[in-house]
């Protein structure tokens, strides 16, 4: 899973980047392993995920889908791309993976991770699958 930083008006901090290539990376395992402990430590109190089916869940929903098992295997990102703007960072990233099924599936997803109180935690996150 590849990285690249996109510049922006602000200049990021490397070890901001560095930290946020590994959550990033937590996040994606997570959601494959169905880790929901580790989307306890990670995500805000404030939220929100974008379904692909377009349904809009808080924390706890969010905490709710992640805790059953995952109907998709191989699940990798790339493409990923990381701006960081002062206390705010979005990422965006491109996945693959293997539906229930056998086949190929493909999507992108976006999410917002803000610094508070000097940690990183996402607050919004979009996915869409094709």
């Amino acid at each position: 899973m590849g990285a690249r930083s996109v510049k922006t008006d602000v200049v990021a901090n490397p070890a901001d980047t560095d930290t946020l290539r590994r959550l990033n990376q937590d996040f994606v395992r997570s959601v494959q392993m169905s880790n929901a402990r580790r989307f306890e430590e990670i995500l805000a109190d404030d939220f929100l995920n974008s379904n692909p089916d377009g349904s809009l869940v808080d924390r706890a929903g969010f905490l709710a889908q992640i805790a059953r098992p995952s109907m998709i295997s191989d699940l990798e990102a790339d493409d990923v791309c990381i701006r960081i703007m002062g206390d705010i960072a979005i990422i965006h990233a491109r996945t693959t993976y293997r539906k229930p099924d056998g086949g190929k599936g493909t999507g992108r997803y976006t999410d917002v991770w803000a610094r508070r109180h000097g940690r990183w935690l996402c607050v919004s996150a979009h996915v869409t699958r094709g």
